[in-house]
């Protein structure tokens, strides 16, 4: 990864996350380009990281760059694809992070036998702490997948999937963070209800989240055996889990994982209609 080129199409959230990943990894900044149509941006990003090389042309990025990262909105992908396929190169690699946009949709973009892989990060990788999954297109090959892995494994934890789980993958871990805030702002209102301040409240919430799934990855212990572990006979953390089954709890998220799951289908669907119109 080191000796690679990489350029990004896009300087968002997700783009400078992995700029960040790849520099602390011991990536040299002039192996790095990024572009956008925003030379403030991309002067932020700059002064950020002294030594990146930035551009606000597509091709330049294009040409520079033996992995080319596809980090702009779906929307807009249609577009950035034409601007990049006259200067394709065979040797490159294309690594996609836009949401609802499959491997066959870019592979017919871009110049025959192109390889592609498509991957869906969640928001926790603009902290390094992101759950990625990784789907080869129909020419990646081992290694292809292998410089993945690598790359978003510079901002979290990464899993290789077959493309047909990438919606169910947007259910859960794309869309999880949404949910687990939600957890944690409904524990810390708990907390001022029964006294605590409420910056207070929201620190012990935060950090109790991390801390288990921190305690979870580290261990490999299934949940239920470290969910035992807290609750002692006649307890309160037992007295505190019989009222979350009784509202729902674990059926709620269950249920809120496959209606999301369902609506990243259908957005995909809508989205490869577009893309091939």
């Amino acid at each position: 990864m080191e000796s690679k080129k990489i350029g990004f199409l896009g300087a968002g959230n997700m783009a400078t996350a992995l700029v960040r990943g790849l520099l602390h990894g011991g990536v040299r900044p002039e192996n790095v380009m990024i572009g956008d149509v925003s030379k403030a941006r991309l002067e932020k990003v700059q002064s950020e990281h002294q030594g990146l090389l930035a551009t606000t042309e597509n091709p330049e990025i294009c040409r520079f760059a033996d992995v080319v990262v596809l980090a702009v909105k779906p929307q807009i992908v249609d577009k950035v694809l034409a601007q990049i396929a006259p200067c394709w190169r065979s040797e490159s690699l294309l690594v996609s992070v836009a949401a609802g946009v499959s491997t066959s949709v870019i592979e017919a973009k871009l110049p025959a036998g192109a390889r592609v892989i498509r991957t869906m990060p969640n928001t926790a990788a603009t902290v390094l702490a992101g759950a990625t999954a990784i789907c080869r297109g129909t020419h990646a090959s081992d290694e292809d997948v292998a410089l993945a892995e690598k790359l978003f494994g510079a901002i979290g934890r990464t899993v290789v999937l077959d493309e047909s789980l990438m919606d169910a993958v947007t259910g859960l871990s794309g869309s999880g963070p949404a949910y687990v805030m939600l957890i944690i702002e409904a524990l810390a209102d708990g907390g001022v209800k029964v006294g605590l301040h409420r910056d207070t409240a929201l620190m012990l919430a935060a950090q109790t989240v991390y801390g288990s799934a921190k305690l979870l990855l580290e261990t490999g212990e299934h949940p239920g055996r470290l969910k035992d572990m807290v609750t002692s006979p006649g307890g309160t953390a037992i007295a505190g889990l019989h009222t979350l089954e009784a509202g729902g709890l674990r059926t709620t998220l269950i249920n809120a994982v496959e209606t999301a799951t369902n609506r990243a289908a259908e957005l995909g669907q809508i989205m490869e209609r577009k893309l091939k119109g």
